[in-house]
């Protein structure tokens, strides 16, 4: 690692033939990093795929004048440099961190990336005295300044009225998928499964501490369990429900939120003060598990009512029973 950083070398000492040919090099990278993102989208966006098509077309468009500026001046051999080669020099995401980018991330990735190499140009522009160089360097600098105007033009060819509204819909379902559906399932689980344990213990020790340490175990023991699952039994490659990693994530996670609700009152030395305040998380925890399926699983609410509020009680009646016995 030390021997990668003292090998760098700085963007001042660079001449400006090694200038040009890391110009060429980020513009190579930048083309495919633009296509990597129109072949993720395709599938699923294909307007906003056409729109990263024509960006790294433009991204291939200044490669080639920079290569005709190069053989100009020095030749056809171009210096092997890269961003990774200059100290200081602005890097982007790898590729394969950008898999599981949202359309929206995407977008702002994209953006981010013209603005860095804006920013480039302009300072290389700085660095040559040849006139036509200098020239070319300022014209790159504009051309990406101004490529949001150029994505602006290019979703207004590709990206009909109609085909926002369908990718819109489309993102906002694999939202759902991959978030929602998972994060609701575990809370729903979190919730009502730890509900009898829980109360049972509760009312049969009448103890805040012994109820407290059974809430906890149950509420990260069901969370660990049901992101495991979920992250395990679908890759999401056939079912299109997105990153098994973020599915996993969103249901662990909810799963121990929906039992810790009502444990963490037990907190409280006081068992019947501890008792009384986690019914009513219960209570609240049910009716949100409700809105959440109308809101976004469109279920109407009596439905979710009989679903989820109605069996919630009947278990945590099971378990007050059950304990109290």
């Amino acid at each position: 690692m030390l021997l990668s950083l003292t090998a760098r070398r700085r963007f001042s000492d660079l001449t400006e033939q090694e200038i040009i040919a890391l110009a060429i090099s980020n513009e190579e990278d930048d083309a495919r990093i633009y296509r990597t993102f129109a072949e993720k989208l395709r599938a699923q966006y294909p307007a906003s795929a056409a729109v990263f098509d024509g960006m790294a077309e433009e991204e291939d468009a200044h490669r080639q004048r920079l290569i005709a500026l190069h053989r100009i001046r020095w030749g056809d051999v171009i210096p092997l440099i890269r961003r990774e080669h200059v100290a200081g020099h602005y890097h982007h995401r790898p590729v394969w961190l950008t898999e599981n980018l949202s359309l929206d991330a995407i977008r702002a990735e994209a953006h981010q990336m013209e603005q860095t190499a804006g920013d480039f140009y302009t300072r290389a522009a700085m660095r040559t005295q040849d006139a036509a160089t200098r020239k070319l360097l300022g014209d790159l600098a504009a051309a990406e300044a101004g490529h949001d105007e150029r994505a602006s033009a290019l979703e207004a060819e590709h990206l009909s009225k109609d085909a926002r509204e369908t990718e819109e819909k489309t993102q906002q379902r694999q939202f759902i998928l991959t978030w929602v559906q998972p994060g609701l399932a575990g809370l729903m689980d979190g919730s009502v499964s730890t509900l009898a344990p829980i109360f049972a213990t509760a009312f049969a020790t009448q103890n805040s501490h012994t109820t407290l340490l059974v809430g906890l175990a149950a509420a990260v023991g069901a969370g660990i369990s049901m992101g495991f699952t979920e992250a395990a039994h679908d890759d999401g490659v056939i079912s299109g429900r997105g990153s098994p990693i973020k599915r996993g994530i969103a249901s662990g996670v909810m799963t121990a939120l929906g039992g810790l609700g009502h444990a963490l009152p037990y907190f409280i030395p006081d068992f019947w003060i501890a008792t009384t305040i986690a019914a009513i998380v219960v209570f609240i925890e049910l009716w949100a598990i409700a809105w959440i399926q109308n809101r976004f699983m469109k279920t109407p609410i009596p439905r979710a009512i009989v679903q989820v509020v109605i069996g919630g009680a009947l278990v945590f009646a099971a378990g007050v029973l059950i304990g109290g016995g």
